[in-house]
């Protein structure tokens, strides 16, 4: 079932989904370009993320703190908080996400994925998307 959705400045690799864990759960890894980043800041209506770092590091800003996730290091977001994710570092980074319950599945990053793909994304179409799958843009 692995996928990888490619956003340009980072990937998504898709590992279980909510379709074959019977919702218990959505597994990706992130990779993130120097630079690359969740284009816009949001909470979660019906899942906790857990985020563990696999390579290089992941800043994570949870409720307006910084929070550096280094190889080994781990992040915890409650639903209903706030946050987004950058590479602020030179180096390519990467973690593990974890989803829990799984209740958005790989079909949220492709539906993004692909507004991002036209070159000119259009704030209006992307919240529509995240708010469709359970996301709130926090901007």
């Amino acid at each position: 079932m692995p996928s990888r959705i490619d956003f340009g400045s980072f990937q998504v690799n898709f590992l279980r989904s909510k379709h074959d864990t019977k919702g218990a759960l959505d597994i990706f890894e992130l990779v993130l370009s120097p630079g690359g980043k969740m284009p816009v800041p949001h909470y979660h209506e019906s899942w906790e993320e857990t985020v563990y770092g696999l390579e290089g590091v992941v800043t994570y800003t949870i409720a307006g703190e910084r929070c550096e996730i280094p190889p080994g290091g781990t992040a915890f977001v409650p639903r209903g908080v706030v946050h987004g994710f950058a590479n602020l570092s030179g180096t390519v980074a990467k973690c593990l996400c974890v989803l829990t319950p799984g209740v958005l599945g790989p079909e949220y990053f492709e539906e993004l994925a692909a507004e991002i793909a036209t070159g000119k994304p259009n704030p209006a179409v992307m919240a529509g998307i995240m708010k469709r799958y359970g996301l709130i843009p926090a901007a």
